[in-house]
């Protein structure tokens, strides 16, 4: 892969990607969170994805990100996550748009600050209770 000026070429694949640095997000992530939820996870974490340095369809839901955040070059990842990845979280009753994080590499931020430990990904109480589903996706 070749590096121009944050674009990655990749010549093996064809492939263009913006280069992303997850510190970045991250670190946007932590200095633009609110003192609690505003309802507005999506616009938040997409925000800092971009201050990262890669750009990203918009939309409202968390829910569609899983396509949108694999279309701009992440990919799915299990494990520990590391700084800059994105959580995206399915549904539970009476939060029909999902949830999405970002790691900052201690907590996980969306619109706030989440709870720290290992399921820190769970916004509140009603997700940890419920457990759904989520990925976690990573750039390079």
């Amino acid at each position: 892969m070749k590096l121009l000026k944050n674009v990655l070429f990749d010549h093996s694949r064809g492939l263009i990607h913006m280069a992303y640095d997850g510190i970045a997000a991250a670190n946007y992530a932590f200095s633009h969170a609110q003192a609690g939820s505003t309802g507005n996870c999506a616009k938040y974490v997409r925000r800092a994805i971009e201050w990262g340095g890669v750009s990203i369809q918009h939309t409202e839901a968390a829910k569609n990100y899983g396509a949108y955040l694999q279309a701009a070059g992440f990919f799915e990842v299990a494990g520990a996550p590391v700084r800059g990845d994105v959580a995206v979280i399915q549904s539970i009753t009476g939060h029909p748009y999902r949830h999405m994080a970002i790691f900052d590499g201690h907590i996980w931020i969306s619109d706030f600050k989440q709870q720290p430990g290992p399921q820190g990904f769970y916004p509140g109480p009603a997700y940890r209770a419920a457990h759904p589903p989520y990925k976690i996706y990573r750039h390079n």
